[in-house]
């Protein structure tokens, strides 16, 4: 049960790693990094303050970048490419299939994500910034990047099994976008004084996700520090909310008529 999703989330991690788009997005979030440590230079004083942001922004963009448009072509392309059929004939089940190719695309996430983390440390080091104790604080912010990468992939997945790559593309970036101001959206709602509206903004409030609640980016750069009930708190949340997003990629999935 557990040897098919790791042997389809193996392939899927080569086929990602093989796919040039991926190069091209490490390539510009390394030249992202150069451009930090140029403005870093620029800014004198600021150094460590402009790198960071710059830095974790360009792993947080091309990260989500990499998830939405790898992961809306997961399905469709075993379907296009017709290797989904000899898959399934074999004792793989389509829940197991999707488990995979999740598991996959997560680990291609987390390894450019820890290259890219590689690079901002490496920027840091490179305009003389000695590693303190409160950097910790940005590998804080990395982890719930990479939580954030997770919910992403997983509505990405979702998505893919029930509609076309640029449908799920659009509806995966509409939740995500959503999702950044679900609380702005909230308060909005609340000011309308108008209870129809009021009800609206709060189930969208309370059924995207929140991925406001992920951005520590500002507190890493300013040398603050996170509480550690956020981070429990963003696992628990993240791990619930991707559970279920699954759960229905494989029931909708299980009744997907493949031919």
């Amino acid at each position: 049960m557990i040897g098919a999703p790791s042997v389809v989330a193996v392939n899927t991690f080569r086929e990602a790693v093989r796919d040039r788009v991926l190069y091209n997005l490490v390539l510009f979030a390394l030249l992202m990094m150069g451009a930090a440590i140029l403005v870093g230079q620029i800014s004198i004083g600021i150094e460590r303050l402009v790198i960071i942001n710059l830095g974790l922004s360009a792993i947080s963009i091309f990260g989500v970048v990499m998830a939405v448009f790898i992961g809306v072509g997961l399905v469709s392309k075993e379907i296009e490419k017709r290797t989904l059929y000899s898959l399934l004939a074999k004792p793989v089940g389509r829940s197991q299939f999707l488990a995979g190719k999740y598991g996959g695309l997560l680990l291609t996430l987390a390894v450019n994500t820890a290259l890219m983390t590689m690079g901002l440390a490496a920027a840091l080091y490179y305009v003389g910034h000695p590693y303190l104790r409160s950097d910790a604080t940005i590998l804080v912010a990395v982890y719930f990047i990479l939580l954030e990468l997770a919910l992403v992939t997983a509505l990405a997945l979702f998505f893919s099994c029930f509609s076309s790559p640029m449908l799920s593309t659009l509806f995966t970036l509409g939740i995500f976008f959503t999702g950044i101001f679900a609380g702005d959206i909230r308060e909005f709602g609340a000011l309308t004084h108008n209870p129809a509206l009021h009800a609206t903004t709060l189930a969208i409030y309370y059924l995207v996700p929140n991925f406001h609640n992920f951005n520590v980016i500002g507190a890493a750069a300013h040398s603050g520090s996170v509480p550690f009930s956020l981070v429990w708190q963003n696992t628990l949340y993240a791990s619930l909310y991707v559970a279920v997003v699954l759960l229905g990629a494989s029931a909708i999935f299980s009744r997907r008529n493949l031919k």
